[in-house]
């Protein structure tokens, strides 16, 4: 097992070398605790031990290769390492099912074979994927250099039927298989996370969509607009109290938002809000939930004590899920940093691991989390570092496609 870094001497870290320590122990998840046959992410661990079998979280999976780019950079993994294992991920990536060039939500890490979500889940997750490719896209800008590994990447980007997952319509939908067709009939609308996906669509170089597909699709929805006060927060976009924080994480561990605006909002403001309304909740904390205060705070999707939420102001059950303070970094240092801080003194003995803090407790009901997730361990590692020096988000936005579906979309601020 590797060595887990002491509490007591975290705590006597200065600032920059304490988010150094926590996003190293943290990559742990995606380095030891990778699906040994093609290293890409497993969907979750426990504090004491991997699960059996090879079932590979795709979604989860983008986040880990953009960790591992992390871990590189900060020279925590040799860049040989780091390609080897990116080589072996794409080996199994290039054999595995695909729906119209999309990937399932889970696959097996060893065949390559759907692993299904659900009873009707069993065929492409157009999100899921486009958060793989959000990572490979990443991989590929930082490893321009090895000529092949970035072929390979640009060829699975460009098999992804975007626009057969349009069904005809001008808006995308999540899921499609070969066996149920659209039978669940999720079309993707926001706000939320999948804004990453639009874009995507809008710049691939084949399959493409308009900008018409992501103005009646994403940008069409009872849950878009929003324009509300909350707890003195001025939130433009989202549902009614912001909805979970991994609004602001999942596609923008790649999409750069300070300065980058459309039409509809201006999305640096937009996610700096979100986190601000959710931690003025925590704060005046209306359901008397225990532990709750300034540097207690952050509700999103997560494990809790009766299984797995969506937690947000207007679904709040007491859970704390501590990548949602973590990976809000680069929106609000100082209320990160006392969550940090706070985790690791006053929970530190219940949360903290082989792989960084588990996924989230429960003070009212006096519950701390076993598990570690893939989607919530990868944006505390991508944030964090986007906080401290923009790496993603200057290699993801770098990308031609990406700059492509922006600009087709109508966003400013591209900067790259």
């Amino acid at each position: 097992m590797m060595e887990i870094a002491a509490l007591a001497d975290l705590l006597k870290l200065e600032d920059d070398a304490l988010l150094e320590a926590v996003a190293r122990q943290t990559f742990h998840f995606f380095w030891d605790g990778a699906e040994p046959a093609s290293f890409l992410a497993r969907d979750r661990s426990t504090t004491e031990a991997d699960p059996p079998g090879d079932l590979v979280a795709v979604g989860g999976s983008g986040f880990g290769i953009m960790a591992l780019v992390v871990a590189v950079e900060r020279g925590w993994v040799m860049r040989a390492d780091a390609v080897m294992r990116l080589t072996r991920m794409l080996d199994l990536l290039e054999k595995a099912e695909r729906y119209h060039g999309a990937y399932p939500h889970f696959l097996h890490g060893e065949t390559g074979k759907t692993i299904p979500f659900g009873p009707l889940d069993d065929g492409g997750d157009l999100v899921e994927t486009a958060l793989l490719m959000m990572g490979l896209l990443t991989a590929r800008q930082y490893f321009a250099g090895e000529i092949t590994l970035a072929a390979r990447i640009t060829t699975l980007f460009d098999a992804v039927e975007w626009d057969w997952y349009r069904h005809g319509e001008d808006v995308l939908y999540w899921h499609w298989s070969a066996q149920h067709g659209w039978a669940m009939n999720h079309s993707i609308r926001g706000w939320n996370e999948t804004l990453i996906t639009y874009v995507l669509a809008a710049g691939a170089a084949h399959h493409s969509i308009s900008a018409k597909v992501y103005e009646n699709g994403f940008c069409n929805s009872t849950d878009y607009w929003n324009g509300k006060i909350y707890c003195g927060v001025h939130l433009p976009l989202g549902p009614d109290g912001g909805g979970p924080l991994f609004f602001a994480h999942y596609s923008f561990c790649g999409l750069d938002p300070y300065g980058l605006a459309d039409g509809h909002a201006d999305y640096w403001r937009q996610n700096v809000a979100q986190v601000a309304a959710n931690r003025a909740h925590c704060i005046a904390n209306p359901g008397g939930f225990a532990g709750y205060g300034p540097a207690c705070w952050g509700l999103t999707a997560s494990d809790d004590p009766s299984g797995y939420e969506a937690h947000a102001p207007n679904s709040d059950n007491g859970t704390i899920s501590p990548t949602a303070a973590l990976s809000s970094f680069p929106y609000a240092p100082e209320a990160a940093m006392a969550a940090l801080r706070h985790f690791l003194s006053a929970h530190g003995d219940k949360l903290w691991g082989r792989f960084g803090f588990a996924d989230a407790f429960n003070e009212t009901r006096n519950w701390w989390a076993d598990t570690f997730l893939a989607i919530d361990q990868g944006p505390i590692i991508v944030m964090m570092e986007n906080y401290r020096s923009g790496l993603l988000w200057k290699l993801f936005m770098a990308a031609p496609e990406v700059q492509s579906g922006l600009r087709r979309l109508g966003f400013t601020g591209l900067h790259a």
